[in-house]
């Protein structure tokens, strides 16, 4: 018979906003469920957590680059970094841009971002 943690992915999520403080919330999900990280994240948010936050746009390898965040130190796409079963892993937001919410950074340059006119 099978382990129980050979059957889950083991996430510790950095959570927080801002520069506020931090903490990390841990979450197991069901391997089958886990094919990417992006797949693991989406099913945390949709049965265990549905404030989690993080970006993505369209589940296509490297085409957006939304949902660039850390996994174990090492900055990965979230639609192909493929967590390892059994084993724990510490996803955080890319530490070199400002945070604004969980695992979303602001990862636009400034003369992208959308701006508001003051008018309306």
């Amino acid at each position: 018979m099978a382990n129980a943690t050979e059957s889950v992915i083991t996430l510790s999520v950095r959570r927080g906003s801002g520069d506020g403080e931090s903490r990390y919330d841990s979450y197991d999900v069901p391997a089958d469920q886990a094919a990417s990280l992006l797949d693991a994240l989406r099913w945390i948010r949709e049965h265990e957590d549905d404030s989690l936050a993080f970006r993505y746009s369209c589940i296509n390898a490297n085409a957006c680059k939304e949902c660039m965040m850390q996994l174990d130190g090492k900055v990965v796409y979230a639609c192909v970094a493929r967590p390892v079963v059994g084993r724990p892993h510490m996803v955080e937001p890319l530490s070199n841009k400002a945070r604004l919410r969980d695992l979303v950074t602001a990862i636009a340059p400034a003369k992208e971002r959308l701006v508001l006119d003051e008018r309306d």
